[in-house]
């Protein structure tokens, strides 16, 4: 069962900053809900097959989960993956898709989200689930460009 949804939203900033800070890893602490930490799996700059193991308070409860760079198109695309089964949430496959475009100074942000591979109540509970995703990520959008227009 493969569950999808969308999410847009408009920065005042550029497309180039849009896209640099949706990895500035560094920086998340600052507009990421529910941050506890961020722990890199590799060094260096962030790049295609790039992981870490990103810890939240989410639901009431400490959640971590592992990331990883499926691809990059730098400044117009970010695809991440979070594979459920080597963190808190024990199964499924999270993908984030980001396309960034450029209206002059401004930016516009279009995710999709795409959960693979629930099986069992995660199932049966998939659109709540995603619901629950949506909402989260939405929330992170707005933090990211609330933390952005207002530097």
């Amino acid at each position: 069962m493969t569950i999808r949804f969308e999410i847009q939203k408009n920065f005042n900033v550029s497309q180039q900053t849009t896209y640099s800070s949706l990895l500035d890893l560094d920086a998340a602490k600052h507009w990421m809900q529910g941050f506890v930490g961020i722990e890199r799996l590799d060094g260096g700059p962030i790049k295609v097959g790039s992981q870490w193991r990103e810890t939240r308070k989410m639901f009431g409860k400490e959640a971590t989960e592992h990331f990883e760079v499926i691809e990059l198109e730098e400044p117009n695309k970010i695809v991440l993956c979070c594979d459920g089964a080597k963190g808190t949430t024990g199964k499924g496959l999270f993908v984030f898709t980001y396309i960034i475009t450029s209206s002059g100074n401004e930016s516009n942000v279009v995710l999709h989200g795409e959960i693979k591979g629930l099986s069992g109540l995660t199932k049966l509970f998939g659109k709540m689930i995603a619901g629950s995703f949506k909402k989260a990520c939405e929330k992170d959008l707005d933090a990211l460009k609330a933390y952005l227009e207002n530097e």
